[in-house]
């Protein structure tokens, strides 16, 4: 099993949902980097539940930097993160042990590790080892602020409820939606989402949605022209954060129905710089960055945990069944998703950066 991602800058995610704790370690920071341990508090805290809309087991993440930080700041050897598991009920999950889950990683990972899985809470899968990744990710966020490079994201779309698009008041919206639960733009959707999750809820189901992205601040230049281009290793860290099923950058599939004219982004130099007139491209050329902002989305599958009954099949005796899930669970993770994009995005980023200039250049 493969649990690290990143080349200069590298992350290993440890733990199960209903173990000891989960934890990460994260490699080749620069030393000297300052690490605010309020900050790692806040960020961590977007990701924990909140309220009617979330699920309704309560982690206090009270964290442990176990090595690599010491008088604040970045030694630049490994960093060890651990947070320990404190709210967990795992005879929800004994009497459903074999009955495979709908849409979740119960089968695949019985197939793969033939029954030795920790089941629990889905173990290894569970968004609960997303913490690891947040609390890694608010060390690297500020250093990349400190480099004039900002990270944002916002609910775009959830339970077909749509927020609006960024504005020419970028930074300001960014910062922002790290003050917010509920990363709208459009602070008078924020109640009508919360409204249809709470309904999908009181019915049983779930609800989806699309995070959108901004990276602001990255010069042109970055990323390499195949195999490793910059949507390439961006989507790859993406994907490994549950429940996103689809990852687009600029006009996505939009762009499919466009002309040549509508789709092409026309350049012009301002002061001796170049730019875009349009950002369809997302900011990426050829798998380099052009200089504009990078816009991506991610698809967020409904949380696949229902109040109601579901069809299944027992793996251990291979017949039907049917399942009523009695576990806590999310009527939506969205909400909570959105910053843990955020942080895997600032580590990506730092890789990225690190392969172009040294892993002293984030510090510097």
């Amino acid at each position: 099993m493969k649990n690290t991602f990143g080349n200069n800058v590298s992350f290993t995610i440890f733990g199960e949902s209903h173990g000891v704790g989960i934890g990460v370690v994260i490699d080749g920071l620069s030393p000297g980097i300052e690490v605010d341990t309020k900050y790692i508090d806040k960020l961590l805290s977007l990701r924990r539940p909140a309220g009617k809309i979330s699920t309704s087991r309560q982690e206090a993440d009270e964290y442990v930097i176990q090595s690599g930080v010491f008088e604040g700041k970045t030694t630049g050897t490994p960093i060890s993160i651990f947070i320990p598991n404190s709210d967990t009920k795992s005879k929800d999950y004994s009497e459903t042990r074999w009955l495979a889950r709908p849409s979740h990683a119960d089968y695949t990972a019985n197939c793969k590790y033939h029954g030795f899985e920790d089941y629990r809470g889905g173990g290894h899968f569970s968004g609960r080892i997303t913490a690891a990744i947040v609390a890694a990710g608010a060390i690297v966020l500020p250093a990349l602020n400190k480099k004039g490079i900002r990270i944002g994201t916002h609910i775009k779309k959830c339970a077909g409820i749509s927020d609006v698009d960024f504005s020419d008041k970028i930074i300001e919206e960014i910062d922002s939606l790290y003050e917010k639960n509920i990363a709208v733009l459009d602070e008078s959707v924020a109640p009508k989402m919360e409204e249809a999750i709470i309904d999908a809820k009181n019915n049983g189901n779930s609800v989806g949605g699309i995070l959108e992205t901004v990276i602001i601040g990255l010069e042109a230049g970055l990323g390499e022209p195949m195999f490793d281009t910059v949507e390439g290793v961006l989507a790859h860290a993406l994907f490994a954060v549950p429940a996103i099923k689809g990852v687009e950058f600029g006009a996505g599939f939009a762009i499919a129905d466009m002309t040549g004219k509508e789709a092409n982004d026309a350049f012009y130099t301002e002061n001796g710089s170049i730019f875009t007139k349009t950002n369809t491209a997302g900011g990426i050329n050829g798998g380099i960055t052009n200089g504009m902002p990078i816009v991506f989305r991610c698809a967020v599958k409904p949380t696949p945990t229902l109040s109601v009954e579901q069809e299944t099949v027992d793996m251990q005796s291979k017949k039907n069944a049917v399942l009523l899930s009695k576990g806590r669970h999310d009527p939506c993770i969205v909400h909570r998703a959105r910053i843990v994009v955020d942080c895997i995005t600032a580590l990506t980023v730092a890789d990225i950066l690190a392969t172009r200039y040294g892993t002293d250049w984030l510090a510097k």
